[in-house]
């Protein structure tokens, strides 16, 4: 297994009075935090002010979202889009159109960037001004150099657009102007100026055709007196802070900052010395699943309810490759011994499992890796292959939890089959020297 990652320790952490938690205490709070403890993520949710009771779709989707702080978005649609693939395994019976509503209708979320697009609690959006402002100065430079044509000169004709005539998408201003040749993306001047209007808040997506997104005025998209607040620079650390913490559990510095990408590592920092400080914080030394100790920090109040945390639930769950619990990959391997990437950009011949393979979640133990495709018009599920992880034993009881999860998956998506390649069930793979 490969070395984690060192970033566990804290800035001029001393951890000489730090208390130890187990691995197994580190894996059960950390999921409970990312919503895979279904009891113990309703009564998180409900303390940051959630409605754990409600029995409406809706509202247990709102709740989920507010609990998770943000969900990424991402087009690929192997088996359904990733946000969707986030929300299934919390939610039970969970319906695409749901996240629709609680976007484009009742306007519970709003769209935009953290490490990715996603969709974030609209409650969050006042903080999100810092991040306009840096991203502007940041992606001015940065996109002047990438486009051959310039963007700037569009921007105010793209605005006057979207208020004289409503909603648009990149099909609808700028079609007949040249585009980029190379960078990143094929965009026309016009598609680059919507993006920059929308990642420094002067528009919001409103919605999105298929998966295209639909712009709008800001002003017509988030609520006025959301707009209108404008928290400093130290309030919005303490919200970016303390939020992440409150959905990681245990933290440093550097992975509060990451976790909305709204600060910088500094900020952090200093914000973690300051609660260190006032006895707001405590040093803590997670047991990895090499033995290893590695140092965090988290709330006394947190470290003296870690006796009551319930396991999560025993069966099994497909999860998304850009699940929360998964996204830092480093953290993931360190407490989960889970070694786990995307291939979608590893050329063919060097993949090791597959281009998009579905992480798999047993309790509070990893456990193998599926490689499984939604083919709607032949209305099956074709599963090709999944690898246990080395050492896990796929007897009958685990084997009928994981065809129980496909099961649900192929309702998820619509289908009425699921069709097993020959061979699907694999020998597992070698560990990663």
């Amino acid at each position: 297994m490969s070395a984690p990652s060192d970033d566990f320790a804290p800035a001029g952490s001393d951890t000489a009075s730090a208390a130890r938690l187990s691995n197994d205490v580190v894996r059960r709070l950390f999921l409970e935090r990312n919503g895979l403890s279904r009891e113990g993520f309703g009564r998180e949710a409900a303390e940051r002010g959630g409605e754990a009771g409600s029995d409406t779709p809706i509202t247990r989707l709102d709740t989920l979202v507010q609990g998770l702080g943000l969900v990424q978005i991402d087009s690929i649609n192997t088996v359904a889009r990733a946000h969707h693939m986030i929300l299934r395994p919390r939610l039970g019976p969970y319906r695409e159109p749901h996240l629709t509503r609680l976007h484009d209708r009742e306007r519970k979320v709003f769209e935009h960037w953290t490490h990715d697009a996603s969709f974030i609690p609209m409650s969050f959006f006042p903080y999100w001004s810092w991040k306009f402002r840096r991203d502007g100065e940041r992606l001015r430079s940065r996109w002047k150099r990438w486009q051959e044509h310039e963007f700037e000169h569009k921007l105010e004709e793209v605005l006057d657009h979207i208020a004289r005539h409503g909603p648009a998408s990149s099909g609808d201003v700028g079609s007949d102007e040249p585009r980029t040749k190379g960078g990143w993306w094929d965009w026309h001047p016009s598609k680059t100026a919507l993006e920059y209007l929308w990642r420094t808040g002067a528009l919001s997506v409103t919605r999105r055709d298929g998966f295209k997104k639909v712009y709008d005025l800001t002003e017509n998209v988030i609520p006025p007196e959301l707009r209108k607040a404008e928290p400093s620079l130290a309030e919005t650390v303490n919200f970016a802070c303390n939020a992440a913490l409150d959905r990681l559990g245990f933290a440093t510095p550097r992975e509060l900052s990451a976790f909305f990408e709204l600060i910088t590592p500094q900020e952090a920092d200093t914000w973690c010395a300051a609660e260190l400080a006032r006895g707001a914080l405590v040093r803590v030394e997670l047991e990895g699943t090499d033995g290893r100790p590695r140092p965090s920090l988290m709330r006394p109040q947190t470290l003296e309810s870690l006796a009551d945390l319930a396991p999560p639930p025993g069966g099994i769950r497909i999860l998304s490759p850009f699940d929360p619990a998964l996204r830092d990959r480093k953290r993931a391997l360190a407490i989960f011994d889970f070694d786990y990437r995307i291939e979608i950009y590893v050329p063919e011949a060097q993949r090791r499992y597959g281009y998009y393979v579905f992480p798999v979640l047993e309790g509070e133990r990893m456990v193998g890796r599926i490689d499984m495709k939604a083919h709607r018009d032949a209305d099956s599920l074709r599963v090709t292959a999944f690898w246990p992880e080395p050492g896990l034993r796929m007897g009958a009881g685990r084997l009928r939890a994981l065809e129980a999860d496909l099961s649900r998956m192929a309702r998820f998506c619509g289908v009425n089959q699921i069709a097993y390649a020959d061979g699907w069930l694999r020998e597992p793979m070698p560990r990663t020297p």
